[in-house]
């Protein structure tokens, strides 16, 4: 099928998100032979979490901070494609839109960063690390009682840049981020599964466009990573079991060997003094199931005391 009019991919300003939307555009034209770099337009929208970054994403609106304006631009088909880091994503799918295809994921692991400690270990008792995430908050805590986690907003270059001028005497980012910017000589360590389980959808980049673009959803076709595919639908489902959002402790991370779809998950506590964990394995046309039963386990193992703290 030959699509000759110009792609619109719509995403945030941030060097990360252009650095994903040239990798989806170069993924678009290598699987699509009818395209080219002239045909295919790369258009930069702000959102809500971009404008104010001084503020608790929380407070201006939850998860949908990151998506809410380029979604309205695809659906006012101003643009054809959306890109988004699929953690940025509300777990429930804006109506009229999907998401049908997701690059190959990148290294899901958190990575730690400081000027003046070689590792998360050599960390002094009071030293100040900074996380925009609940999720890295609780489990940080966990690691290490004697530390301070602080919240800390911005992007990828603001937040190292606040740690070089001292603010924090160490951060903790997402690896696959630090990676797509060639930024990896920054990273001092990096954490574990064990130690740190990633968000929900950590590493994973969702397109999105609209539900009836069936010329767009058949170029997508091809570029879709099947095994991140199958992967984030188990930890999407599990997010949804729980009725979490952006304020949810939670972390999840689905593996795929043999044919047969792994899924790990933890819950914390509000006060992140509790872990609560479950895992569980089946086949791939199960993903969704297999996220549904983690969750509903660990919402049974937390207790009817638990309430998720939705933005």
């Amino acid at each position: 099928m030959t699509y000759k009019k110009k792609i619109i991919i719509g995403a945030r300003g941030s060097k990360l998100s252009l650095a994903y939307s040239n990798h989806v555009k170069n993924l678009i034209i290598k699987s699509n032979s009818q395209f080219d770099g002239a045909s295919i337009e790369i258009k930069i929208i702000k959102t809500s979490g971009d404008i104010y970054q001084n503020k608790k994403i929380s407070d201006i609106g939850g998860k949908g901070v990151f998506s809410k304006q380029i979604e309205e631009e695809l659906l006012d088909s101003k643009i054809d494609l959306a890109v988004h880091s699929l953690k940025d994503l509300p777990t429930q799918m804006t109506g009229g839109l999907c998401v049908n295809a997701v690059v190959k994921r990148n290294d899901p692991r958190d990575a730690f960063l400081s000027i003046s400690n070689k590792s998360f270990i050599e960390l002094k008792p009071g030293s100040k690390v900074g996380t925009s995430s609940f999720r890295r908050e609780a489990q940080l805590n966990l690691l290490r009682s004697d530390i301070q986690v602080l919240g800390m907003r911005g992007n990828v270059d603001t937040r190292i840049s606040k740690l070089k001028n001292k603010e924090f005497d160490a951060i903790v980012l997402s690896l696959a981020g630090i990676n797509m910017l060639n930024l990896g000589n920054e990273v001092k360590e990096i954490f574990t599964i064990e130690q740190m389980l990633p968000a929900i959808g950590q590493g994973a980049i969702a397109l999105q466009c609209k539900k009836d673009d069936k010329k767009i959803l058949n170029i997508l076709e091809k570029v879709n990573d099947k095994e991140t595919y199958y992967c984030i639908q188990a930890e999407r489902a599990l997010l949804e079991a729980i009725g979490g959002d952006c304020d949810t402790a939670i972390g999840g991370l689905a593996k795929i060997s043999n044919e047969k779809i792994f899924l790990k998950s933890e819950l914390f506590s509000d006060d992140s003094k509790k872990k609560f964990e479950f895992q569980s394995l089946g086949k791939l046309k199960e993903a969704k199931e297999i996220g549904y039963r983690v969750g509903e386990e660990l919402l049974k193992k937390a207790g009817p005391d638990f309430t998720t703290q939705e933005s």
